[in-house]
């Protein structure tokens, strides 16, 4: 009786492609890589991505198209001053720019012309540095099967950035030209020329540190807001409830924060258990209460007034 023997399938990425079907048996071919938009299975072989992202997979897209939001939004109230009116239509184009652009790479990212994607699910970490995983048999030759295991969730941000960037360009210096009348000539555009170098930083970020900001951005989202929110109230020198309710854009802020406590504290609940996990979002308020009870204890408004001083 004579034995087919086919040499097995080295690498943790490494599969065999689907050839063609003799009747009902799947006949495969030889061993490498898998095409885009399939991954290996437990018995080597590629398979399509045919499931959907999980709601966490959603919130990791959703942090990573905020990063671009943000920082065009604080670099616009830097650079627009306090008696600019122009601000607001910027934050508004903003975002504006970065809705649409969501829109177009969930649209032209596989199936194509519906707001929905097919997945592979992550696995473990190394499903993101496939290239680091590229076996050598003969400990001379590399079979290459790097491939995106995680597919489409490291390349669709570059995508998402590239129409960023793109409608960014089309359509924020004819904006700014118009009704930014109240800045000087160079001050104009600084927050554009921000966006051209924040973007290649962006890139870099998930290039290299993709898989570690998806297991880490819930517990990012919380630090840097509980810092950035902190570092306002006293820049702002709120010290009681009078002081945030003085003004409109403070509240906006407080608000901004309080969103993004929620969408932490969300992410790293993973909604498994929604019952038990709902209360946690009632200490969303906890560290702005916490900063306002405490304040006249640290007084923030005499550390600024000495700071400015030089003592």
């Amino acid at each position: 009786k004579a034995v087919d023997i086919q040499p097995a399938c080295l690498g943790l990425y490494c599969g065999k492609t689907l050839l063609f079907k003799n009747g009902s048996i799947p006949v495969y071919g030889e061993c490498g890589v898998c095409p885009r938009g399939q991954r290996t299975d437990a018995q080597k072989h590629c398979q399509p991505c045919t499931g959907s992202p999980e709601l966490y997979d959603w919130l990791y897209l959703g942090f990573m198209a905020m990063l671009p939001l943000v920082l065009h939004w604080f670099f616009i109230e830097w650079y627009s001053g306090k008696k600019s009116s122009s601000a607001l239509f910027q934050h508004i184009t903003a975002l504006f720019e970065c809705s649409m652009a969501a829109i177009i790479t969930l649209l032209v990212s596989d199936p194509v012309g519906v707001l929905h994607i097919r997945s592979c699910r992550v696995l473990m970490l190394s499903d993101w540095y496939t290239m680091l995983y590229n076996p050598s048999p003969d400990y001379v030759t590399t079979v290459h099967c790097t491939h995106e295991a995680v597919y489409p969730l490291y390349t669709i941000v570059f995508i998402y950035y590239a129409f960023c960037l793109v409608l960014m360009m089309l359509l924020r210096p004819l904006l700014v030209k118009k009704i930014a009348c109240g800045l000087g000539k160079s001050d104009r555009f600084k927050s554009i020329y921000a966006a051209l170098y924040f973007f290649p930083i962006l890139t870099v970020l998930q290039a290299v540190g993709g898989g570690l900001l998806y297991y880490a951005f819930p517990y990012i989202i919380l630090v840097l807001s509980l810092v950035t929110l902190a570092v306002y109230m006293s820049a702002s020198e709120i010290e009681t409830c009078y002081d945030l309710l003085v003004r409109k854009k403070r509240l906006i802020v407080l608000f901004s924060h309080w969103l993004l406590h929620a969408y932490g504290i969300i992410s790293i609940s993973r909604v498994d258990k929604l019952e038990q996990d709902l209360p946690l979002l009632a200490l969303v308020p906890t560290p702005a209460l916490f900063y306002l009870f405490t304040a006249k204890f640290t007084e923030p408004s005499r550390i600024l007034s000495e700071g400015a001083n030089g003592h």
